[in-house]
């Protein structure tokens, strides 16, 4: 706080949303008497430009709804049940460590899991916060890659790094792949670039399975089959070369593989991919010359289609795109993924995770396996105590049902910090209250643009709740640990990952962006990454190689018993994965769960609109309300991040946990099911 909570006078506090965003928008927060009484968007920030999303707009909402939890809780009914007491922290913390310290002694460090990702996106209460505790103590480490890993890896295989451009460079393109991705749900700040660019005579296209909102304000939507884009990617290229559309010169100086690639390339004929895309040969032919004979063209890439089997063989195909037509020559050309590489670059993160506090190397889990690692009766040591912070795995993860069933388990001892009463914190031993983002400090990094954010905290925490920081100094203090690194203050890691050459050269300091807010971060390859210098690969050269197997043309992974392709896209726009579910405006906005299905996969199974249904596979059920229309023949989408109510199923009860060809990400958009009438 910077002043006391009794004044009257109006306080404006600079800060940025904490949400797992692109946009990472920056905002100001006015408070008087101690109380938060209005947010709004920074109109100075580039991005920002005065606009905060629908769930943002009512951020102080969620800090201030009946609903929030504001005291620990200690379980007093069965796990799932919600039944609880309220404890005083002294209690909750001398019980939590006890019984940690219990189980530790009796299997060591690794018994231990936590689990954290970007309910919190800043890097103190988000990245950083757990680590150096968790280390010190020897737990099992969590690999936290559910999303941008698989991606990441398939597009630093292509070029040798997942940055290209940066979003406002978008605005100079004039012909635009939106791939995979709703910007206008997901990206909201991005689409005025893109109006930008569509005012100067840039065509927008969208490659996108279902009918979004993107998809019906673009200029021409391409409609593929889930999970052929692999296939769609090389039949372009197929057209490119074939025509002579591609850049001889850029292949020469900034490629290798090419004869074998061009090779390749002859299988994939637009005739033959029309058949697995289910999207024409005469369409592929167009969208291969349009995107080839434009202007400056840039594709963009989010996280969304990564989630498959080969996800990175995806992402690493599409990215060779502008490399076969030299896009990367032309300021808005090339290729438009994530931003944090920049970030991360700057900020002197590295003695915030506390590497040196482990006494060596340690088991890992791959978080979309989390079922898997609570119910393996044969890992050894087993987990026998969960600390879930900045996270909702009974909604977020694939396979819920097995997920569910590890935290039933009752000889798990398992503790949650949280902001609401969510689906994982009601199968808790213990509920911590967390402070929200205008109640502590962090430095906010963004995976959507180039500009690093401070946040200030607006109010002093509400109820008893505690960032997250806060919480883990309390916890080691309790367990007797005593390294110094476990009681670094907020104040303190801040001003260490400020201490950067990086930072210090671009004069970005603590006290500029006090004062400002944010700051632009200058990459050093500037509006052009790649026109001539190379890549960031060992030999600066773009690696061409095929897909594999050679064939993916003939690849199937249906089950005739599930012969519905099922999207699980983040298509809300009032909930954030499960961010905001349990908050009261937001889930009135959103009253009815639906599913998206073509009307003639609705007619042939006597399925009218806004019917009552069953999405159905080996896994589970989810009953939802049919919505006629939104998809192409063959499709269901169904919208990830939705609660369960009354002991339910959530998308994810459908979804598989297998992981991904590369980056640790997970397999479960590789999801298959039918639709049948409720009555």
């Amino acid at each position: 706080m910077t002043s006391d909570a009794t004044t009257t006078i109006p306080l404006t506090v600079k800060g940025a949303c904490p949400h797992d965003c692109p946009d990472t928008c920056a905002w100001q927060v006015t408070a008087q008497g101690g109380r938060a009484t209005a947010i709004t968007a920074s109109r100075e920030h580039p991005i920002t430009r005065g606009t905060l999303c629908g769930k943002v707009n009512h951020f102080l909402d969620r800090v201030y709804t009946d609903e929030r939890l504001l005291y620990p809780l200690r379980r007093t009914g069965p796990k799932g049940s919600g039944e609880f007491e309220r404890v005083t922290w002294e209690t909750a913390l001398s019980e939590i460590s006890q019984g940690l310290r219990e189980r530790v002694e009796q299997h060591g460090g690794e018994t231990v899991l936590p689990f954290n990702y970007m309910g919190a996106q800043g890097l103190l209460q988000g990245q950083v916060s757990g680590s150096r505790f968790f280390r010190a103590l020897g737990a099992t480490e969590l690999i936290r890659s559910v999303c941008a890993g698989t991606g990441s890896a398939g597009v630093a295989q292509a070029i040798g790094t997942n940055t290209g451009i940066m979003p406002e460079e978008i605005r100079h393109a004039r012909f635009i792949v939106l791939w995979g991705t709703n910007t206008i749900v997901t990206n909201v700040h991005l689409w005025p670039l893109i109006r930008e660019a569509k005012e100067q005579g840039a065509t927008v296209v969208v490659i996108d399975p279902a009918t979004t909102r993107t998809a019906k304000a673009a200029d021409w939507h391409v409609q593929p089959l889930p999970g052929t884009d692999t296939v769609l990617a090389m039949a372009m290229m197929h057209v490119i070369m074939r025509d002579g559309l591609h850049d001889a010169d850029y292949l020469d100086n900034h490629a290798s593989g090419v004869t074998d690639f061009v090779a390749a390339l002859d299988d994939y004929s637009p005739a033959r991919a029309a058949d697995v895309c289910g999207v024409s040969a005469e369409e592929i032919e167009r969208l291969a010359h349009a995107y080839a004979a434009a202007g400056p063209a840039c594709i963009r890439l989010l996280v969304g289609m990564e989630h498959r089997a080969l996800g990175a063989e995806t992402y690493r195909t599409i990215a060779y795109l502008p490399v076969v037509t030299g896009a990367w020559r032309h300021r808005g050309g090339g290729l438009l993924y994530l931003t944090a590489g920049p970030h991360w670059e700057a900020m002197n993160a590295g003695p915030l995770w506390g590497d040196d506090l482990g006494a060596g190397p340690v088991r890992t889990v791959n978080m979309i396996q989390i079922g898997r690692a609570l119910t393996d009766a044969a890992m050894s040591p087993p987990v026998t105590a969960l600390m879930v912070y900045g996270a909702n795995p009974a909604v977020t993860m694939p396979n819920q049902a097995l997920t569910l069933e590890g935290l039933a388990r009752d000889d798990l001892f398992t503790v949650v910090q949280e902001q609401f009463m969510t689906d994982t914190a009601r199968y808790a031993d213990y509920v911590l209250p967390a402070t929200t983002q205008v109640e502590h400090l962090d430095l906010l990094w963004s995976w959507g643009h180039d500009y690093i954010a401070l946040n200030q905290p607006a109010i002093e925490p509400v109820g008893e709740a505690v960032s997250t920081t806060e919480l883990l100094r309390s916890l080691a203090r309790a367990m007797g640990m005593g390294h110094p690194a476990l009681f670094l203050t907020d104040d303190e890691m801040l001003d260490i990952a400020l201490d950067s050459d990086v930072l210090r050269r671009q004069r970005i300091t603590r006290e500029r962006l006090e004062k400002e807010g944010w700051a632009r971060l200058e990459t050093a390859a500037g509006s052009t990454p790649f026109a001539s210098g190379g890549f960031p690969t060992d030999d600066g050269r773009c690696a061409l190689v095929a897909p594999q197997p050679q064939h993916p043309l003939d690849r199937t992974d249906r089950d005739d018993a599930w012969p519905l392709h099922l999207i699980t896209a983040k298509g809300s726009l009032h909930f954030l994965n499960s961010s905001y579910a349990h908050v009261p405006w937001h889930r009135h906005a959103e009253k009815d769960l639906t599913v998206a299905i073509h009307p003639d996969d609705a007619a042939s199974r006597a399925i009218v609109d806004g019917a009552a249904v069953e999405v159905v596979n080996e896994r589970g059920s989810v009953a939802a309300l049919a919505s006629l229309g939104g998809v192409r023949r063959g499709v269901v989408a169904l919208p990830s991040g939705w609660p369960r109510d009354s002991g339910g199923a959530s998308v994810n009860v459908l979804t598989p946990d297998g992981l991904s060809d590369a980056g640790g990400g997970g397999d479960f958009h590789d999801a298959w099911v039918e639709v049948r009438s409720a009555s």
